[in-house]
């Protein structure tokens, strides 16, 4: 597996957990906290995916010259 999506799926469980612990303090529902963590984390960790790849792309750029 590259470590592009091993490290995805690591910051996602981090990410739900604390989500999920979140949203049940603030409104004492297991429910809505599930939801919560299950929905947001998700959209949230695929946009991580992709920030990383463009990131990787910036990296991988020939550096210009300094005037």
């Amino acid at each position: 597996m590259p470590l592009d999506l091993i490290k995805t799926f690591t910051y996602l469980s981090i990410h739900l957990t604390i989500g999920f612990s979140v949203a049940y303090v603030m409104t004492g529902s297991v429910a809505l906290a599930g939801g919560i963590a299950i929905i947001e984390p998700c959209i949230n960790a695929v946009a991580f995916f992709f920030h990383e790849k463009a990131w990787k792309r910036v990296g991988a750029r020939p550096k210009l010259l300094s005037a």
